[in-house]
């Protein structure tokens, strides 16, 4: 009989269980802005006192909007992606790109929270920069991929600013940071044609033809526009002249490219000479219309001296590469967020997660990750602020301009990497879709590469030392130095003060061993180049944010954690004979292997 009813008892929960669904604990955040621990404290440590208790209550009421609304009008964009119809029922060519009537609400919020004008306003002065900044890392993870045009937008209205608002320009700007959802314009940035992505020096090949009332015409094909819904663009063409030859002035180079502005659209609504040839099919930001376009006299202004277009848009990459790192930071502290509060709610073997060592120490892990990461992107930031207003110093701009490529590249890798950690410590949910959590995963994935890969970022950030004849590098040592002269006496960042003031060293040496060796070895060294200032900075940045009055022990252990990492491994490389020419050779040999390509060389 007691058998009977022990197996009686086993019977029953199992002929349940195949009519009930798998039980997991589903992890809750709530408002983003009060549970950011770090966010709250640098803003405390370095707004003024009155622009702080403003810029907090808006904050706090905006995580409250986020949680309440935002929220689940970007789920619903990732769930009803845009769609292009191309020809209406009587078979006319209509080219209209569908997109869901949140992504248009999205469009409306951005404009009343003022995520572009919040910058160009200035209320706060050079703190107003970062204010937007920290707008849009709380946005960003619930934004169904609108970031992005804003991004492209931010851009725009920094171009037409530094053009100096130009007349025929006024009204644009007006709209593109307007805090009226009825007046708001997005722009797209359409640079990217079939020759080459980062190589639009090369690459380009839309031609622009002078009308008698001296607008522009625009002929050629863009491979890859972002935000192909948006009401207006910046582009880059080569203007030809009366015989539609390209002008000696516009022939292939950076030298040859002028800048152009264009509506979409006409006063009637119909594209301005454009033919959208299809949707791009993308691993990740499906929420927004990225599109093939034909170019078939668009009309266009010119808006840079002409053979100018690339020097002009130096500005725009600045902002969109740090929109770039914002969304970095903001997939790394959501991700990390939610893995942290399923930490408390999930029970494996006989505990809860929280409860395994192993489990809180790869979190912990990734927790230092993102620390350093936001701190760079705030200090970047405040650079950018201070730039703005004409406060900065010529050792910040110089400072800004290196760290910008640096932050992009290196915060787009450890997105990647933390984002994936994170997902695997929800096990096998982490990997179910409408879980969201793959959501974003695939769209961290594109932060390293759009604004330029790693390598061509690392590139870049040569260009800016060289191009400052060593200053920007005096700079950036020269500001490491003072962190870490700052922080020497504080209790408990001795070791990290040692450890950063060595890597500190081993990259002078570095400098000094690589500078004759010749062209070669720096771009051998370029990336882990970038890698070790990027590293060297955050942790100095770590360093004096935990130096400061009233830090924590979390924060004393979130610097040395850090600096406890190989700081300098361009040193590294260099000692090992990574960049000798030699290297060179041995890496095409490991790579073309067993290559077809190369089954025909001698």
């Amino acid at each position: 009989m007691r058998e009977e009813r022990v197996s009686g008892a086993l019977e029953m929960p199992l002929a349940r269980r195949g009519m009930e669904p798998l039980f997991h604990e589903q992890p809750e955040t709530g408002n983003q802005y009060l549970e950011d621990a770090l966010l709250r404290n640098y803003l405390q440590a370095h707004l003024p006192a009155k622009v702080l208790q403003e810029v907090e209550r808006d904050l706090e009421r905006f995580g409250n909007r986020l949680l309440t609304q935002i929220r689940a009008l970007g789920w619903e964009c990732e769930l009803k992606p845009p769609v292009l119809r191309q020809y209406d029922a009587w078979g006319r060519r209509v080219d209209h790109i569908a997109t869901c009537s949140a992504w248009r609400r999205m469009k409306e919020i951005a404009a009343e929270e003022g995520l572009v004008a919040e910058a160009y306003e200035r209320r706060y002065s050079n703190w107003s920069r970062l204010h937007q900044a920290v707008k849009l890392y709380l946005f960003s993870s619930s934004s169904g991929g609108f970031n992005c045009p804003l991004a492209m937008t931010d851009g725009a209205a920094k171009v037409i600013e530094s053009l100096g608002i130009p007349g025929s320009l006024k009204e644009a700007f007006g709209h593109l940071t307007s805090r009226d959802p009825k007046k708001f314009w997005t722009s797209g940035q359409w640079m990217t044609e079939r020759r080459g992505g980062s190589d639009v020096a090369n690459g380009t090949e839309t031609v622009a033809r002078k009308q008698p009332d001296g607008t522009y015409r625009l002929y050629g094909f863009k491979w890859f526009t972002s935000a192909a819904d948006s009401d207006v663009t910046l582009t880059l063409a080569r203007v030809v002249d009366a015989e539609g030859q390209v002008k000696q002035s516009c022939l292939m180079g950076s030298g040859g490219l002028s800048l152009f502005f264009l509506k979409v659209r006409d006063e009637e609504g119909k594209l301005n000479n454009i033919q959208v040839q299809r949707l791009k099919d993308k691993l990740g930001t499906r929420q927004m219309a990225t599109a093939e376009l034909w170019l078939d006299g668009a009309k266009a202004e010119l808006i840079s001296a002409e053979g100018r277009g690339v020097a002009s848009i130096s500005n725009m990459l600045n902002i969109t590469r740090i929109h770039n790192v914002i969304g970095a930071v903001a997939s790394m502290r959501r991700m990390l967020s939610l893995s942290r509060e399923y930490a408390h709610r999930r029970v494996a073997f006989g505990k809860l997660l929280k409860d395994h060592p192993l489990h809180m120490q790869t979190l912990a892990r990734m927790e230092v990750q993102t620390r350093g990461a936001f701190l760079l992107l705030m200090d970047i930031v405040r650079l950018l602020g201070l730039t703005e207003t004409n406060m900065a110093s010529e050792q910040d701009r110089l400072l800004l301009r290196v760290l910008v490529p640096a932050a992009k590249l290196y915060t787009g890798k450890q997105a990647s990497a933390v984002v994936i950690e994170a997902m695997e410590s929800f096990g096998g949910q982490g990997y179910m879709e409408d879980t969201g959590l793959p959501v974003i995963v695939r769209d961290a994935l594109v932060l390293s590469i759009w604004e330029g890969t790693t390598n061509i970022l690392s590139l870049d950030v040569l260009r800016s030392l060289s191009k400052s004849q060593g200053q920007a590098m005096a700079a950036f040592l020269s500001s490491v130095q003072r962190k870490l002269d700052l922080a020497s006496s504080t209790g408990g960042l001795e070791p990290a003060v040692g450890q950063t003031r060595a890597a500190l060293g081993r990259l002078e040496q570095f400098l000094r061993a690589a500078g004759p060796k010749g062209p070669l070895t720096m771009e051998l060294a370029a990336r882990d180049f970038s890698y070790t200032l990027a590293r060297i900075y955050t942790g100095a940045l770590l360093i004096e944010h935990a130096a400061r009055p009233g830090a924590s022990c979390t924060d004393i252990a979130a610097a040395r954690r850090w600096c406890s990492q190989e700081l300098c491994p361009v040193a590294v490389e260099l000692d090992n004979g990574s960049y000798e020419a030699d290297a060179a050779l041995v890496d095409a040999v490991l790579v073309d292997e067993g290559s077809p390509a190369c089954s025909s060389r001698p």
